[in-house]
């Protein structure tokens, strides 16, 4: 077969080892040689990564997503899109979600896989339309969980109806936790392989427990053909595989690909540069540790509830907080662990062990759920916990809730005449302080300045080596640093 890959480098390994904080700047110097490798698709942002920039740097997202857009051009580039919101948890008007996929189209990012873990698919539907109404493509997701109500044949029925709609051209099987064994891929695999006709299917298999590039050779010989992965630095461990070691797997397995495996070395250089200069982690080849079978936590989740604890002085209460997550999974029903639903089992699962009175205190998205206001519930809630949750005054009051639908025209009523849609979009779902504060920071920084940092990485090697040097300087056009030893 012909494997086609799709770079999680830029999104996917980011997030899962830099929390969603890399900067234009950081990829800059990687751009050009990630855009001629021959990657299928480049998975680029999504509404989080925006989140993050505007928060913690002051960054014009739109601006960063232009300029890597820019540096990758004739790549078909990717963001990821719930089916009910776009930043947070809470429901997002539909003529926002519809706005916000018109305008990334607009900016160049073309291309949407769609998730909703409830599978609530008219309203993947929906959305699956008005993308490609908009000459986007959308890529519907089969988000993969490991409980005892999704079976094979649950998957392969989803899958099935999502490959039959209009504009579908690839269907994309994801499992973000890190939980799929290979046995289990040998029969998942294949049966939605079989359910779905010829449409090519990809895989994106986060490497939790070690077990990834064995669920993408079950993948191959089921006849999948995209496999996800990300350059080394970005790689591994919470992370996908690295797409060094898939492309030797590949070729070992006697099938071809599209890929110049001479720009790796360059990117995989950007990025582990980038982490030394910012002391951020670099993916490790994770240990195989059988407890993530019995949480489920994904990666990305799991490094946010450690600061969360650590935040409030309960580092401790990890391992308490671990044996609570799957208790509080099963009483709700078995939700597939991952965005959005991992963070309501984790949180209501913190706040049990906090507390020591379970459910005593339920936040809002944990009672919009069990109300079933995110969609249809695969397996009932507990009943006892069920009249728990809902008992509560605020409860009563959510129950006769009803998701916002104002027009779009309504909206803008909001806010000042002539306003942008990438503004509107962000004073929508973030806030005025927020924007206010990155329009007033000025451009974003897009030079990555390597060159003056490997200057001290040079004067540090030589001063090592050399353990008598009393003085040093180095010259080039426009810089000049002398050092000297104290006393000298």
């Amino acid at each position: 077969m012909h494997i086609e890959f799709v770079d999680q480098t830029l999104r996917d390994g980011q997030q899962s080892h830099w929390g969603m904080r890399m900067r234009a700047y950081e990829a800059a110097e990687a751009l050009s040689d990630i855009a001629r490798t021959g990657f299928r698709v480049v998975d680029l942002t999504g509404a989080g990564m925006f989140t993050v920039l505007l928060r913690e740097y002051a960054d014009d997202p739109w601006a960063t997503t232009d300029f890597l857009v820019n540096g990758l051009r004739g790549n078909e580039l990717r963001s990821g899109l719930r089916t009910i919101s776009v930043i947070g948890f809470a429901h997002t008007p539909e003529c926002i979600i519809d706005l916000w996929a018109q305008t990334l189209i607009k900016h160049g990012v073309t291309s949407f896989w769609l998730y909703d873990c409830l599978f609530d698919l008219p309203t993947m539907r929906r959305l699956s339309e008005v993308i490609t109404a908009a000459g986007g493509t959308a890529v519907p997701a089969v988000m993969y969980g490991l409980t005892s109500v999704h079976d094979d044949a649950f998957f392969a029925a989803k899958a099935k109806e999502m490959a039959s709609w209009p504009g579908t051209q690839t269907l994309y099987v994801e499992d973000a936790a890190g939980v799929l064994k290979p046995e289990r891929a040998a029969t998942l695999l294949p049966a939605i392989r079989a359910a779905t006709g010829d449409i090519p299917l990809e895989l994106h298999c986060h490497s939790t427990t070690g077990l990834a590039q064995h669920n993408y050779i079950e993948g191959m010989k089921a006849g999948f053909t995209w496999l996800h992965t990300a350059s080394r630095p970005l790689a591994n461990g919470v992370s996908l595989p690295s797409t060094e070691s898939m492309v030797t797997v590949v070729e070992a397995l006697g099938h071809t690909h599209s890929l110049d495996t001479d720009r790796f070395a360059p990117v995989a250089e950007n990025f582990a540069r980038a982490a030394r200069a910012e002391g951020r982690p670099l993916g490790e080849v994770a240990e195989y540790d059988p407890r993530v079978y019995h949480h489920q936590v994904p990666g990305g989740m799991m490094g946010t509830l450690r600061n969360q604890l650590a935040t409030h002085g309960m580092a401790d209460r990890l391992p308490q907080v671990l044996d609570e997550i799957p208790r509080v999974r099963r009483e709700l029903g078995e939700p597939i662990m991952a965005t959005p639903f991992s963070q309501f089992v984790g949180i209501q699962a913190v706040l049990n062990v906090v507390t020591g009175d379970r459910y005593s205190m339920v936040p809002d998205e944990v009672v919009h759920y069990v109300l079933e206001h995110y969609g249809p519930l695969a397996a009932p809630v507990d009943p006892a916990v069920k009249d728990r949750v809902l008992s509560s005054p605020r409860a009563r009051q959510l129950a006769t809730w009803e998701r916002p639908a104002p027009s779009l025209a309504e909206i803008r009523k909001r806010y000042a005449p002539g306003m942008s849609d990438e503004e509107l979009l962000l004073r929508f779902m973030t806030s005025d302080e927020e924007v206010d504060r990155m329009q007033a920071a000025g451009p974003i920084r897009t030079d990555p300045r390597w060159a003056s940092a490997a200057i001290v990485t040079e004067l540090e090697d030589l001063i090592a080596e050399r353990a008598t040097l009393t003085s040093v300087s180095v010259s080039r056009p426009g810089l000049h640093v002398a050092l000297s030893r104290r006393g000298q």
